[in-house]
């Protein structure tokens, strides 16, 4: 993520929180906010004192109403996750502390380590980052991960009822006929351990060329327990406002390509694929954004709005 420097000063309690929880006498030398995200404010605190010299942490805090009354939640699932990951080979962050209901700090709060890499969202090597995701999110979906352990059953980020059309749409119908897929009930599934959120904005590279890795899987605050189908169409659809159609349209045979397994039934693919595209309506702004700020000014919201409709009429066109 990109930084700019800390100038506010609400956050002294959540930085005397870091300092009585950090060992072997570190103290924060500076902060930084991270740019790029859009429900938590991110900052990257630099350490010194420490017996392995200087180092960096990862600071996220929710600040935002909305966000606050659901922090206690997602902060300690993302807690529970980072620990749970701690043991495999998906690169997340290491869990380090949280207090998830701001008992000792400003706002509620997670204190993680620094991964490497930075967001890519530029279309210069996108689609050997697209294979890359694929790949990685096959991993995930690959997790082994006792019932005990498991995250909760995943949530739908939409509904009939709350889809919300472009007011001036020249294709109703295709709306229409969309809402009406995600009336039905969901089709029966296979379930295995998603991330919820994976998308670009939420992935880090590192290097260019034959050298281009993921450094990093972030925010895993959404983290369930559902179809992988449902991960791979939400990626799918960022992939289309980001990028265009064609790269949205591709990412399950990447992930095919890679060795995973989507529903077998068409119709039960494009169930999945269009309750997660239905919830961008109208016009994706939650998402374009952060992209923006990220340097992607160009999506602007006719840009994305027009490529979530064109995204809607090639799922039908290949899956209806």
């Amino acid at each position: 993520m990109e930084t700019s420097v800390e100038t506010e000063e609400d956050w002294a309690a959540t930085r005397a929180w870091v300092e009585k929880t950090l060992s072997g006498g570190e103290r924060v030398r500076g902060a930084s906010l991270l740019r790029g995200g859009w429900t938590s404010r991110m900052r990257g605190l630099e350490l010194t004192g420490g017996p392995a010299g200087p180092r960096t942490l990862v600071l996220r805090s929710f600040v935002r109403p909305f966000y606050l009354r659901a922090a206690e939640g997602l902060l300690t699932r993302e807690a529970d996750v980072l620990r749970l990951l701690a043991g495999t080979d998906v690169p997340a962050a290491a869990f380090v502390a949280v207090d998830a209901t701001a008992e000792h700090c400003d706002h509620p709060s997670l204190l993680m380590s620094l991964l490497p890499g930075t967001v890519r969202l530029d279309g210069e090597e996108a689609d050997r980052r697209a294979d890359l995701m694929a790949r990685q999110l096959l991993a995930v979906h690959r997790l082994e991960v006792d019932e005990r352990d498991r995250p909760r059953a995943y949530q739908a980020w939409t509904s009939p009822e709350r889809v919300a059309v472009p007011a001036h749409t020249r294709r109703p119908e295709l709306w229409r006929r969309a809402v009406d897929v995600i009336r039905r009930e969901p089709p029966r599934y296979r379930a295995c351990f998603l991330h919820r959120d994976f998308h670009p904005g939420n992935v880090l590279f590192e290097g260019t060329g034959a050298e281009l890795r993921i450094g990093g899987v972030v925010d895993w605050v959404e983290t369930s327990w559902g179809p992988a189908d449902l991960d791979v169409a939400h990626c799918s659809t960022a992939l289309a406002l980001l990028h265009g159609v064609p790269a949205g349209m591709g990412f399950a045979d990447r992930y095919l390509a890679a060795g995973g397994t989507l529903a077998e039934d068409p119709a039960d693919h494009l169930h999945w694929r269009l309750l997660d595209a239905l919830a961008f309506a109208p016009d994706a702004e939650k998402v374009a954004v952060p992209w923006r700020a990220l340097g992607r000014t160009d999506l602007t919201p006719a840009v994305t709005a027009g490529r979530l409709e064109d995204y809607l009429d090639a799922l039908f066109t290949r899956y209806g």
